[in-house]
């Protein structure tokens, strides 16, 4: 399971389905922490293959129960692709009806692919309710994602002077209600953590850290990006009071 989490100090999170196999756990685990714990329903690029049309009422299903906020993480994926390009595009394609069907926001996945991905987004929707998850992009991708009235998701990508140094710089350039922190636990492990954890593994328990790098790149005080971070998760998936 891939844990998220919107802000500092959060007690609620988001658990990922990234296939069905995982989006049926994701919501069995969501069961057990009601209020607590939501699910998102979804095929992930790397697995677009198993989205057949015959399992597409499958996911509908699954996408429909009261525990799932968001349709994704779907989306493309042409850095490794996994799964071959045609069949990835189905996919999102058929999440992102699916999406407009059931009036769910959607959690995007987009590696390699911003072209593709943007157009296929446009022409289904002018605007998309939604959010670019682990934005790792240019300048001209966010203001494209920001055109389409998507949320922002910084993970601890930002937390890496090898690839994420660029971030720091667009941070400003995200409005406070568009933007989202998260984990993408248990990848993405802040590289400049110390004492760097004897695991490679990332948790929830790391977002402080993410937070206070975005905080610095923003000129906001901790308190401050955590309580309009908050605002924007519970706004973008329609969450409860935890």
């Amino acid at each position: 399971m891939i844990a998220r989490a919107g802000a500092v100090g959060v007690t609620q999170m988001l658990v990922t389905g990234s296939a069905l196999a995982s989006t049926r756990g994701a919501i069995a685990l969501a069961r057990t922490r009601p209020r607590l714990l939501f699910a998102t329903a979804g095929v992930h690029p790397h697995h677009a293959t198993e989205l057949t049309p015959e399992r597409h009422s499958e996911l509908l299903e699954l996408a429909r129960q009261p525990e799932v906020v968001a349709v994704g993480e779907c989306g493309l994926d042409y850095f490794r692709n996994f799964s071959p390009p045609a069949q990835q595009q189905r996919a999102f394609h058929a999440q992102l009806q699916l999406a407009a069907q059931i009036g769910k926001p959607v959690f995007l996945h987009q590696r390699d692919a911003h072209a593709d991905f943007l157009a296929i987004l446009r022409e289904h929707a002018s605007q998309w309710r939604g959010v670019a998850h682990c934005f790792t992009g240019s300048a001209e991708e966010l203001s494209a994602y920001l055109e389409l009235g998507l949320a922002i998701g910084i993970t601890g990508w930002i937390c890496d002077e090898r690839r994420g140094a660029h971030l720091a710089a667009l941070m400003p350039r995200i409005p406070a209600q568009r933007l989202l922190l998260e984990t993408d636990g248990p990848y993405l492990l802040p590289r400049d953590l110390k004492p760097k954890p004897a695991a490679r593994r990332n948790e929830p328990a790391y977002l402080p850290h993410i937070a206070a790098a975005v905080a610095r790149a923003r000129g906001e005080s901790m308190p401050v990006l955590a309580a309009a971070s908050t605002a924007a998760t519970r706004a973008l998936f329609q969450l409860p009071e935890a």
